[in-house]
């Protein structure tokens, strides 16, 4: 991500409801990339509790911030420009700051309750034509729809820890979105250096989905002794996450092959459990059509007119960059006579 110099009052205002941690994350981001953004905290506080929360959060943005620049990512010197850009919005003077944003992230907590009352404020001050978003990480968007006035601007927008490191953002839609507003929202986040991945109302998005099933799988194999903690962990560092880093999951299933992930699958349902390594059915066609992925010119991708040694070789080059970025990677022994 790059920080630009001045606030450009040319970009859409943000509005982030909720002070907690993704809502500083969000305005961090939109800060970092020259937006003025509004962290709006709906409870009403004391004079005393506010000026504490004020400061935590101003405190844990300059220090997120001072963080990159120790690691030599962006200038220390431009710390004090961007948590400027930051407004730090007290209950009272919430529909002020609602009123003059474009695009607002609801991130308060995860209750249905706390949902329907953000929203009501929101509904309330918000700008007709503003997109409204909510970050949810476990509540349909078709849930929180619902309670929005105008639910063709509205969408879910899940955000990955660090929210102002990570780039892929998910946007999930509902079947009342608007396909220009996600369109619109899919641009915004782009222009910030996000990775925008589109998903229908499914829960848990893609990536906690599949996250979760590692995790939990991680975890039942420490519970049955299979391996500990500490060779888990360097066995998905090294091996798993190195090579997801170059290949997508799906890409990955057709660059070994479909076939290899069905047998896979049998053996493991057979030996460890059925309901968790049971082949889909999507896979069990693409096996009796022949479409096993690279080696067959189709699979989940068509692989029509690519040149496939190029391409083997781009991987090749991904994942040993990932090796060497790693230590990993060591030079061929000397010749020896």
């Amino acid at each position: 991500m790059t920080a630009r110099d001045p606030v450009n009052a040319s970009l859409p205002r943000v509005a982030a409801v909720g002070a907690g941690r993704m809502g500083r994350g969000i305005a961090i981001a939109f800060a970092y990339a020259g937006h003025r953004a509004s962290l709006v905290d709906l409870r009403e506080r004391s004079d005393e509790a506010w000026r504490k929360l004020h400061g935590e959060v101003i405190a844990e943005v300059e220090s997120s911030l001072a963080g990159l620049a120790s690691l030599g990512v962006m200038p220390l010197e431009l710390v004090p420009e961007i948590v400027a850009r930051i407004d730090v919005v007290r209950a009272a003077d919430a529909p002020r700051a609602l009123a003059a944003a474009e695009l607002v992230f609801e991130g308060v907590p995860e209750t249905l309750q706390a949902k329907r009352e953000a929203f009501a404020q929101i509904n309330a001050h918000c700008r007709d034509d503003a997109i409204l978003t909510s970050t949810t990480s476990s509540i349909l968007v078709t849930q929180i729809a619902e309670f929005v006035k105008r639910p063709e601007r509205f969408l879910n927008i899940h955000w990955l820890n660090p929210a102002y490191v990570i780039p892929v953002v998910e946007l999930s839609y509902h079947a009342g979105t608007d396909p220009a507003v996600l369109a619109r929202a899919k641009a915004l986040m782009e222009a910030i250096g996000k990775l925008p991945v589109v998903c229908g109302p499914t829960p848990g998005y893609i990536v906690p989905r599949l996250q979760a099933l590692i995790m939990n799988e991680a975890a039942r194999m420490i519970e049955e002794g299979a391996a500990t903690a500490e060779e888990i962990d360097k066995a998905t560092r090294y091996g798993l996450g190195l090579r997801f880093a170059a290949l997508g999951v799906v890409e990955f299933i057709d660059f070994g092959g479909s076939d290899i992930l069905h047998h896979a699958s049998r053996e493991m349902s057979a030996s460890i459990d059925a309901n968790r390594y049971k082949a889909p059915a999507i896979l069990d066609k693409m096996m009796g059509e022949g479409r096993l992925g690279l080696k067959s010119g189709s699979g989940f991708y068509d692989y029509a007119g690519r040149d496939v040694a190029a391409y083997r070789s781009d991987v090749l080059l991904r994942t040993l960059g990932m090796l060497k970025h790693a230590g990993l990677w060591q030079p061929p022994a000397a010749a020896t006579r």
